[in-house]
């Protein structure tokens, strides 16, 4: 078993769990065949960072208690709750809730008091034996946040009234009412004064002091290239210290805020216009060097695409993870560099960092674990070199960098910078580009002809070889008829200009009349072939031969063999070994004139041929046959 490890940016990011990393047991397998998998060899050798680290459907919510020892997940289907321990790395216990839930908080130190926002607007309270208490609000909830001094349970929703339920005294307390028109999508607790923020559907952020229970302050983001209510807030995040406030839009923008001031110092685009779902402080972790990577504190930011980390300070990218599934909702293990991600999933995908942060105390196995079982990364060493062989090395002139460090041999060839080669084939071929200019010209030109209408002529199903040896015999006879017409012309217009002539011209008279002859009958025969071509193609007593399959020619039988030994050759080669003849017949005389002849009769066996060749016609039973 290998881990998947990516290197964005220069920083390793290792998938530990998540992505079918490591091969889940479906719930129907039956015992039986639990015990056959133990010959599996992919089965034995699984890695499961945390056992049944996952749900059947997906997870919806993930959140790591305040003591750092128990996880505690929401998921579907069905709706269930489940809290992990990390001292055992296994799932504790598992409860099934009536619906889905929206949003949950973890009151205790451990996991044994928790209040979960549940879809059908109930807010149910668990401790750790069963459900508690359930209490109903008003509007359909969207967050949930818990003010411990006065133990006040914050639910926002879809309505500008931000409901407390006071859990010491068991009762609703009087909402807060907010500007919003519409509704109220994430309420946030600061760590340190314990302000409340409201981010709103109207893209403004309200800050209440909970001790007067008054708005002292409204923050409105304003992002270049949109207009003020184009957007609304998504997420909210407090840092630490009490002062950074980090605002996320349902446009994909994370902007950084000091309370003391009204601009922010830092705007992030997150690339992908998506609603930024989880936005958290990554703080630098205990005995990081000063200058490096893990000392300076960071964003974390997410939505349904990927999870980004990046520098609060610069906004310069630290790294990126994508995972294969939409995200829901995304968690970090305190003091380490472990993530926690929720998402349209089966598993609960964990990705470890070794540049955010070491390895948690319960999996400090990870630090040696990545290294021994990290999978090969997919890119080559020579993804930015071009192979180039000898003889394209001396054609570019570049063969005198052999032996140097340019150059890196490798089987029947050598490896050269991609910049070196571009430039060294812009050298050596100047006009490369007036090459490739007009051989694209050629290819639109030819990709245009082939979208002309063009003739086609429909062969019949029956008979379709030798319908097309009749079409090509009609038109030989109109080639040769057109050819006679020029040569005719020709022969009008050198007469007229040379005039009557001398006794040299008698002896090419009588070889042109020997020529003529010989070209005479030729042209009877084609036209006689021709001739019986039309007929056969148009005479209706004909006409079943090419459309009753009773008629079909068949040329793979014996007795088709036998009377054509000789495979049927095209007019064209005909023409050319008939040209060759006539040329020999002029060098060596009549004897081998003839001779000539009796070659070009056995080799002509088709039916053009026998045709053409056959003063009397008597091939014409040979080629219906």
């Amino acid at each position: 078993m290998v881990l998947t490890a990516t290197n964005t940016n220069n920083v390793k990011v290792y998938t530990v769990s998540g992505s079918n990393l490591s091969r889940k047991l479906p719930d129907w397998l039956a015992r039986r065949k639990r015990r056959e998998l133990q010959k599996d060899v992919e089965w034995t050798n699984r890695l499961e960072l945390i056992q049944d680290f996952g749900f059947p459907e997906a997870a919806l919510r993930i959140k790591v208690t305040p003591d750092g020892r128990h996880c505690m997940a929401t998921g579907v289907y069905k709706p269930q709750i489940r809290v992990y321990d990390f001292d055992n790395v296994s799932m504790k216990f598992e409860r099934h809730t009536n619906t889905e839930n929206i949003d949950f908080v973890v009151l205790s130190d451990d996991w044994t008091k928790s209040v979960h926002l549940q879809s059908d607007r109930t807010v149910e309270f668990h401790n750790e034996g069963q459900m508690h208490f359930r209490v109903r609000v008003p509007r359909f909830g969207r967050a949930l946040a818990y003010h411990s001094p006065s133990c006040d349970v914050l639910v926002c929703g879809a309505s500008p009234d931000v409901y407390r339920v006071n859990l010491d005294q068991g009762r609703f307390m009087a909402p807060m009412q907010t500007q919003s028109s519409s509704g109220v999508n994430v309420v946030a607790v600061n760590p340190a004064h314990l302000l409340y923020g409201f981010g709103t559907e109207d893209g403004a952020v309200e800050f209440w002091d909970p001790r007067a229970r008054n708005r002292i302050g409204v923050l409105e983001p304003f992002i270049a290239g949109t207009s003020g209510n184009s957007f609304e807030i998504s997420a909210l995040s407090f840092r630490g210290d009490g002062l950074g406030t980090a605002v996320g839009t349902s446009s994909g923008h994370v902007l950084l805020y000091d309370l003391r001031q009204a601009r922010p110092w830092q705007v992030k685009d997150q690339q992908y216009g998506l609603p930024i779902k989880t936005l958290a402080w990554v703080e630098p972790t205990t005995g990081a060097a000063v200058g490096d990577a893990a000392a300076e504190p960071k964003v974390l930011s997410a939505d349904a695409q990927a999870i980004k980390l990046w520098s609060a300070e610069s906004g310069r990218a630290f790294t990126s993870i994508e995972p294969a599934h939409a995200i829901n909702d995304v968690c970090v293990v305190p003091e380490s560099g472990l993530l926690f991600a929720a998402g349209e999933s089966s598993e609960i995908m964990a990705y470890f960092v070794p540049q955010l942060g070491p390895a948690p105390r319960w999996a400090h196995f990870l630090e040696n674990l990545t290294e021994e079982m990290e999978q090969s990364p997919t890119q080559a060493i020579y993804d930015d070199y071009k192979f180039v062989a000898r003889r394209e090395l001396d054609s570019l002139g570049l063969a005198h960098l052999i032996g140097s460090p340019v150059l890196k041999p490798y089987m029947h060839g050598f490896f050269i910078d991609l910049r070196l080669y571009e430039r060294a084939k812009a050298i050596a071929n100047p006009f490369a580009y007036e090459e490739h200019r007009l051989r694209r010209v050629q290819e639109k030109l030819a990709k245009a002809r082939e979208s002309r209408i063009r003739a086609t002529t429909k062969l019949p199903k029956v008979n379709r070889a030798l319908a097309q040896r009749l079409l090509q015999m009609q038109r030989v006879d109109k080639m040769e008829r057109k050819q006679k017409q020029q040569q005719q012309q020709q022969q009008a217009a050198g007469s007229v200009a040379a005039g009557h002539g001398s006794d040299s011209d008698d002896d090419d008279d009588d070889d042109d009349g020997a020529k003529k002859l010989n070209g005479g009958r030729q042209r009877k025969k084609a036209q006689a072939a021709a001739a019986m071509a039309t007929a056969v193609l148009e005479d209706s007593r004909f006409g079943d031969i090419f459309t009753n399959p009773e008629f079909e020619v068949d040329e793979e039988a014996d007795e088709f063999k036998q009377l054509h030994a000789m495979p049927t050759m095209r007019r064209t080669e005909q023409k050319q070994l008939k040209q060759q003849q006539q040329k020999k017949r002029t060098t060596r005389g009549d004897d081998d004139s003839s001779s000539d002849d009796e070659v070009d009769i056995r080799t002509s066996k088709g039916p053009a041929a026998s045709l053409e060749d056959d003063d009397d016609g008597d091939s014409d039973g040979d080629f219906f046959s």
